[in-house]
């Protein structure tokens, strides 16, 4: 920050001027007060479950799972850009409790189900006939850049550093990896779940409502 920034923008918009706009979406404090959140402009001033009502209309058919033995600080990322790209949903497996800081306030526009053990993780997906694809680079993985992701699959992640433990590679139908071209092994699962994202919006998503 440089000296004499000025800090006092503030995002959003304030209270609602004249008369009060009519229907169930709108939040009555907002209008009063204002909406400093941080949301698209087409849901200004709407309640936060009229939001994921609508959101819930155009979800993907794609879901997101990461691994969470070790409290990993990607997490929240994970959240924020499955709320990006309109995730179906958001699994978090192993520890319930994670990082929200990463998450923006996201978490509370994107569902996210917690499934104690890879086990339970996998039965859910079998239940539900979701393909779970891997996203690592290990030996055997595929370049994702030259395929098609699954337009219904859940998309998971490990656990930074250790990647996907042994028991997620074994449930996975198949495992993808990531073209990288400087000196790094890996990139975090943040930044892994962006770019995977992306590549199933590219293949099957249309672009976003104005």
């Amino acid at each position: 920050m440089t000296t004499g920034e000025d800090t006092s923008i503030e995002v959003g918009v304030g209270p609602w001027t004249g008369e009060w706009p009519a229907g169930d979406h709108w939040d009555p404090e907002l209008l009063e007060h204002g909406d400093r959140r941080n949301v698209v402009d087409r849901y200004r001033y709407w309640s936060r479950e009229a939001v994921v009502a609508d959101l819930d209309t155009r979800r993907h058919g794609f879901h997101v799972a990461i691994e969470n033995w070790q409290h990993d600080f990607n997490i929240g990322t994970v959240v924020r850009n499955a709320n990006a790209f309109l995730a179906a949903e958001v699994h978090i497996v192993g520890r319930r409790r994670w990082n929200r800081r990463g998450a923006m306030v996201t978490d509370r526009y994107q569902h996210v189900r917690h499934h104690p053990a890879i086990e339970d993780f996998v039965a859910w997906a079998a239940a539900e006939d979701l393909p779970v694809i891997g996203i690592d680079n290990l030996p055997g993985s595929r370049p994702m850049e030259t395929t098609t992701l699954p337009r219904r699959c859940v998309l998971l992640f490990g656990q930074e550093g250790p990647g996907l433990s042994d028991a997620a590679r074994e449930a996975c139908a198949e495992l993808f990896s990531i073209a990288q071209y400087g000196s790094t092994r890996s990139i975090n699962a943040g930044v892994a779940s962006g770019i995977a994202m992306h590549a199933w919006i590219r293949a099957h998503a249309g672009p976003p409502p104005e």
